[in-house]
């Protein structure tokens, strides 16, 4: 059995964060908790929310802290834009006295990156999904902390998923 951790997925829309942290949590079979799920949960409430500003990652927090204190390893995937979310991703691995990892999706061609979000379909019912220019405008703060990078242009999902599990077995 594998010692429960927290595995943090980053990244714009359309670099494969939520493909490559769902094939991962099938694998090591962990408990998934993506951000686009709570707060599209949270907008179909019948409290009609329209603005949920920090709620769904707050509840994201609480989640997978409640499941790394029952010795669960958990994947959390979100966009996770600034430091102060990705801080409190972890704080939320600390206080349950289990390790974080934090893993950086990218795309690094446009063209692709560009395709991807514009043909992509919803897998999260109701959800909306940014457009193009909407992922560009994006307010996606620079890393000051160790983190693995994927880049998924030109690379399958797999491959990708075993740079993952190597970096995670060697840490």
């Amino acid at each position: 059995m594998v010692a429960p951790m927290l595995i943090i997925f980053s990244g714009l829309p359309g670099t494969g964060k939520s493909t490559l942290s769902l094939r991962l949590a099938q694998r090591i079979k962990a408990v998934h908790i993506r951000a686009d799920s709570i707060e599209q949960a949270m907008r179909g409430s019948v409290l009609n929310l329209e603005a949920i500003d920090d709620l769904g990652y707050l509840a994201g927090y609480a989640v997978a802290a409640d499941n790394l204190r029952l010795g669960h390893t958990v994947i959390a995937d979100s966009v996770n834009p600034w430091e102060l979310t990705r801080a409190a991703w972890r704080a939320a691995g600390k206080g349950a006295g289990v390790p974080a990892f934090d893993v950086e999706t990218i795309c690094s061609n446009a063209a692709e990156h560009r395709r991807r979000v514009e043909t992509r379909e919803v897998d999260v019912s109701g959800l909306k999904l940014p457009t193009w220019a909407e992922v560009l405008d994006r307010d996606y703060h620079p890393w000051t902390t160790e983190r693995l990078i994927v880049d998924t242009f030109n690379r399958d999902v797999d491959a990708c998923v075993a740079q993952i599990e190597e970096w995670l077995s060697s840490s």
